[in-house]
């Protein structure tokens, strides 16, 4: 097996989502912080890599992917000792394919609105309209779970691990409540039992929940 070299930022929920498939599927990696505050991610160097400037971006020995949907896919095809984690079969993949979508087009834009003002912007006033966005995708997820144990099946997917940084980020604007949500209640403590959570998700989530306390924002 070649290297593996993530670039993130312990903070971002897609960074996240890629700490969780490489802790599943349990590859060796080396894992490099490229500091957005800093600016690091426009650097020379780094605009070589990737072009776009964006985190999560993984090199292969010398192979460099970026966008954490296609890198988890990748990742899971390459390296699963099964197809579990991405299913060969069609309609299976489909499936998860649609939960990535959505993950894509809808959640990850919802968290970005509320995030990128607050952190790059210093905008403290939250619209209430984009608390009631991510309130929405939790009635989703609820659907989704309303028949299967996980998110796009009933076994542990890369949408699993993909909603689970995602979602996990979304509670620090909008706890999830468990009397409205049962099932997403259930599914995010279950995710918290995964021998790799805490070092791939759980320490970047603090880190994360740490400096929106710090901004003492309002919702409005």
């Amino acid at each position: 097996m070649g290297k593996l070299t993530l670039y993130g930022i312990d903070g971002s929920a897609p960074v996240r989502s890629v700490l969780l498939t490489l802790g599943a599927l349990n590859v060796p990696y080396e894992y490099k912080i490229v500091n957005l505050f800093a600016k690091e991610h426009l650097k020379p160097e780094f605009l070589k890599k990737n072009p776009q400037h964006t985190l999560p971006t993984l090199d292969d020995d010398g192979f460099l992917i970026w966008d954490s949907h296609a890198i988890n896919a990748y990742l899971a095809s390459k390296y699963g000792k099964t197809d579990t984690l991405y299913p060969k079969d069609l309609q299976q993949r489909a499936i998860v394919d649609q939960r990535l979508h959505y993950d894509s087009s809808v959640v990850f834009p919802a968290i970005r609105t509320v995030v990128f003002p607050l952190f790059f912007q210093n905008d403290t006033k939250i619209p209430k309209a984009r608390i009631d966005a991510i309130a929405e995708i939790y009635s989703t997820l609820e659907l989704f779970l309303k028949n299967h144990s996980h998110i796009a099946g009933n076994n542990l997917t890369i949408a699993d691990l993909h909603f689970i940084a995602a979602i996990s980020t979304a509670t620090a604007f909008l706890e999830i409540d468990r009397a409205q949500y049962p099932k997403l209640a259930a599914w995010l403590e279950l995710a918290k039992s995964l021998p790799y959570y805490a070092e791939a998700n759980g320490k970047g989530l603090q880190q994360f929940t740490d400096l929106v306390k710090s901004k003492n924002f309002t919702i409005v």
